[in-house]
């Protein structure tokens, strides 16, 4: 397919979007892009999620097959941090893209390269069949989820916050958060279903590729869901009356470089504890010690249930006490659990149990505001790019390596630096709380 005829096919789709929504919405409301947003974050977040439970179930001895278990799962969560790695990357092309061409074909290259991508590893060749050319594939494919994911951003979030009704801004910080653990949740269904129906041959043959094809039409569907309101003009003019347009990158950095540190470490607790109960004590129950994939996965889906209700929660305690405070005690709160955790991990099937459920807890909670965080430290200008940016860094840094650095240090020295590395987040978010005062702003 030629550029011209790509350029064009998304041209007609946008025409479409656009006589669908004219037609009828002349202006957009928070309900209307709260589900618009829901539905992106859950697309993104079910792509992201089938890789990592994969990463644990599938990969090591698909793609490592001459390697013991534990180095194979190391391998393959070197191979999961490139997409983060590649998310600043990300943002720094889509936004030039979005800037030429318009927000309607950055959104549509970047989640059709999101769902390209992931269900690309559906036909992911083995080991056995053309040797560590499956790896190259494989990372190639990672680093096309981070492109995309970043290319995905679409100022959604942020509207959505500075859109809320009076007092209510907590309430709808928190929604776009619902997609991590309703992706989780549908991820982790889908390999409980064919862990549980077929044979562990039939499982590591062909099994675990369905749920990456359902991704590509996962990422359809949330497509047009979100182009009927991007490419609608009442959100053109929301977005320009907030001054929620991109802003030159180079320009972000010099002028206000330090709030995009400063807000990437704010929530960098949350991005922690996010793959330290999602997908490191898959590979820990599985690895060190008799636990059973199957069995755990269904007790991280009941954890993800938690964690909806955690988020749900956040919101309304957000509004009360305000996000900077809520985030704060979360850190704290996170802190106490993190000198917990190497004796929850230690406690056989209880105790691993128990660190699922307090962890989803904790997460819901200080997760549901960490959207909240990201946008109250720049001036008007950057607001748009400097949340892109300060989200991007603050995965980068905060969960990127964790199960990595979290499987490799407790395989190494057991699981009582699993707690110092959950505690060195919270520090640094309590950290970055004490020194950016200007989160307090329209608390």
């Amino acid at each position: 397919m030629s550029q011209d005829h790509a350029l064009s096919s998304t041209a007609e789709l946008e025409r479409h979007a656009r006589q669908s929504t004219q037609g009828d919405h002349h202006t957009v409301t928070p309900g209307e892009i709260a589900l618009a947003v829901v539905i992106g974050r859950t697309s993104e977040f079910f792509d992201f999620f089938v890789y990592g439970i994969a990463s644990v179930v599938v990969f090591p001895a698909l793609l490592f097959p001459e390697t013991d278990r534990l180095t194979a799962t190391l391998y393959s969560f070197a191979i999961f941090s490139l997409a983060f790695v590649a998310r600043p990357i990300g943002s720094f092309i889509f936004m030039n893209v979005g800037r030429l061409y318009g927000r309607g074909v950055k959104l549509t290259i970047a989640l059709f390269l999101l769902g390209g991508s992931t269900a690309s590893i559906a036909f992911l060749p083995s080991h056995a069949q053309i040797g560590v050319g499956a790896v190259w594939l494989l990372a190639a494919a990672r680093i096309g989820q981070g492109l995309a994911l970043a290319g995905a951003w679409d100022g959604l979030a942020s509207l959505l916050s500075l859109n809320a009704p009076a007092g209510r801004r907590g309430w709808f910080a928190m929604m776009p958060q619902l997609g991590a653990p309703l992706g989780f949740l549908l991820a982790a269904g889908l390999f409980v279903f064919f862990l549980n129906t077929l044979s562990p041959e039939d499982f590591l043959s062909w099994g675990w590729r369905y749920p990456f094809f359902v991704a590509f039409a996962v990422n359809v569907v949330a497509l047009f869901a979100r182009l009927r309101l991007v490419l609608s003009e009442a959100y053109s003019q929301l977005l320009a009356t907030r001054e929620l347009e991109p802003a030159p990158v180079f320009g972000l950095f010099m002028e206000e470089g330090r709030n995009v540190l400063i807000g990437a470490f704010a929530p960098l607790a949350s991005f922690a504890l996010f793959h330290l109960v999602t997908i490191f004590p898959l590979s820990w129950a599985t690895l060190l010690t008799d636990g059973d994939a199957l069995q755990f996965l269904l007790i991280e889906m009941i954890g993800a249930v938690v964690g909806v209700v955690g988020i749900v929660a956040s919101g309304l305690i957000a509004d009360r006490i305000g996000r900077r405070t809520l985030l704060g005690v979360c850190a704290s709160l996170i802190a106490v659990f993190s000198i917990a955790t190497p004796f929850l991990l230690d406690g056989g099937v209880p105790g691993q149990t128990a660190f699922i459920l307090i962890g989803f807890a904790l997460l819901g909670l200080t997760f549901g505001q960490s959207s909240g965080a990201l946008t109250s430290n720049f001036s008007s200008r950057y607001r748009y790019t400097g949340a892109a940016f300060t989200a991007d860094f603050a995965w980068l840094i905060g969960a990127a390596f964790a199960p990595l650095v979290a499987l490799g240090l407790s395989a190494q020295f057991g699981p009582a630096l699993v707690g110092a590395y959950l505690l060195s987040g919270a520090v640094c978010s309590l950290a970055s709380l004490a020194i950016n005062r200007q989160l307090v702003v329209n608390d």
